[in-house]
């Protein structure tokens, strides 16, 4: 079950594109959009990616960091940024523990297979580290775009 708005959002450290790392908490002071999807280079998380990108400047203005998650190895998220040119930061959770604290490691079916991935969901984090706002099962269409509006009125 995915976390609620008002709770403290659980921190985490992980490596990033470019072989950084990313502390959560580490941001306090600005606030935080986490989105999580499933895979790179797939075609919803590839226009998802697309569209926080573009929207990227925006964000910074609105002071607020933008940063994807997904279980994808760092090489495969270095290849992903490559290949469409995106500046956002993203994250590799491999050991999904980061993904699942957020609670979003749920059983999914499709074709009647039933199997296990990421929900896609987004989460905006306050300045203090409080979610202030989730949206759950994600369509990506304006997702970003209202996701910015939100940000600028927190």
């Amino acid at each position: 079950m995915a976390l609620n708005e008002g709770i403290q959002a659980p921190d985490f450290t992980l490596p990033t594109d470019g072989g950084g790392s990313l502390t959560l908490s580490g941001l306090r002071g600005r606030k935080v959009v986490l989105y999580a999807y499933p895979q790179d280079d797939t075609q919803s998380c590839t226009n998802e990616a697309l569209s926080f990108d573009a929207l990227l400047a925006d964000f910074t203005a609105a002071g607020t960091s933008v940063i994807g998650i997904s279980p994808d190895s760092v090489k495969r998220h270095d290849k992903f940024k490559q290949k469409y040119n995106l500046k956002l930061t993203l994250v590799s959770d491999e050991e999904k523990t980061a993904i699942e604290a957020y609670g979003l490691w749920v059983e999914k079916q499709m074709y009647g297979r039933h199997y296990m991935g990421v929900e896609r969901s987004t989460f905006l984090i306050d300045e203090t580290g409080t979610i202030a706002r989730v949206w759950a099962k994600v369509r990506v269409k304006g997702h970003a775009e209202a996701v910015l509006a939100a940000a600028r009125e927190l």
